[in-house]
């Protein structure tokens, strides 16, 4: 009996271990999780329709940072000796930095106004805007090659007050090449496909009429963060007079790529890092009710001074 009881708890113990695996998102209220069933539709003409899709995981060659940097102050020249020293100091320092590279952009210049209150006797009080001083926006563009690299010149700009960090862009320098892989992994698996439907019905499909279409799309990884809140609320109901305050919930951002169950085939699946998702699609309507219109030929002979009788070739 203490052994079955210890297996019983050994199993519980494994389970609820398992479900754990899924993380804190299934705390979020408006998650929705995907129907478990394949839909297929029927067959509605002679018409059949093949599809591959792919998907490529790739590594970014560059990454470009985008901080913005604010300053304030009484004169055109207070301000601009302010911004300017804390960029140039930070910018002194991140140049330290192996393949890294800088840019600053301007973004704004404009007066800051206060407002004032002007009493006067027997009347009531007005309010009048005047000029307290400049507000100066400036952005930092910094180009790197490895993601942890971040994490120094968020060291570096916080010592100068730099904090927000407004995006972070993802360059691939050979995307060429990684569409043509997709395509041409693409072309073998729709090769594959339709023999094996050629095969299930017994059919050739070389002579019928065939359309294709196909197309790309890429996904950057500053697209696909989105943010959720954990917490669960207690059963505890007040009624009457009582009154519940709710405490603030913090939430949180995580990185939801795209989910890989639904390709033909993936290259390089495993994601550990944010990565750019190159995917492909390609589709081909076997229209197996019309044939190809047959091209006519043509043959062109001459005959040979000895009378020979010679077939010309002739490319059209």
């Amino acid at each position: 009996m203490k052994k079955i009881f210890f297996l019983a708890a050994s199993l519980l113990g494994v389970q609820q271990a398992y479900t754990q695996i899924s993380g804190n998102i299934n705390y979020e209220r408006t998650t929705v999780f995907p129907d478990n069933n394949i839909s297929i539709a029927a067959p509605q003409n002679a018409n059949i329709t093949l599809n591959i899709k792919g998907m490529a995981n790739v590594k970014p060659d560059a990454l470009v940072a985008i901080f913005s940097v604010l300053q304030v102050g009484k004169t055109t020249q207070e301000v601009n000796e302010l911004i300017d020293k804390r960029i140039n100091q930070a910018i002194q320092e991140i140049a330290l930095k192996k393949d890294a590279e800088t840019y600053v952009d301007m973004i704004s210049f404009v007066p800051v106004y206060e407002t004032v209150v002007e009493k006067k006797i027997f009347s009531k009080k007005t309010y009048n805007e005047v000029p307290a001083g400049f507000e100066l926006k400036k952005n930092i563009h910094i180009k790197f090659l490895r993601p942890a690299q971040l994490n120094e010149f968020m060291k570096i700009l916080s010592a100068y007050e730099i904090y927000d960090l407004v995006r972070v862009d993802y360059t691939l320098n050979q995307m060429d090449q990684i569409k043509k892989e997709l395509m041409s992994k693409a072309k073998t698996a729709m090769q594959e496909k339709i023999k094996s439907h050629e095969s299930l019905l017994g059919e050739s499909f070389t002579t019928v009429e065939k359309n294709i279409t196909d197309g790309y799309k890429v996904f950057l990884p500053t697209e696909m963060y989105k943010s959720y809140t954990a917490y669960n609320n207690t059963a505890l109901m007040e009624t009457g007079n009582n009154k519940v305050n709710t405490a603030s919930k913090a939430s949180a951002l995580y990185y939801q790529p795209v989910i890989d169950k639904e390709f033909d085939f993936v290259i390089n699946p495993t994601v550990l890092e944010p990565s750019v998702q190159v995917l492909y699609q390609v589709q081909i309507t076997i229209n197996r009710e019309k044939t190809k219109p047959v091209k006519a030929t043509k043959d062109y002979f001459i005959i040979t001074p000895g009378g020979e009788l010679k077939n010309l070739p002739i490319t059209p």
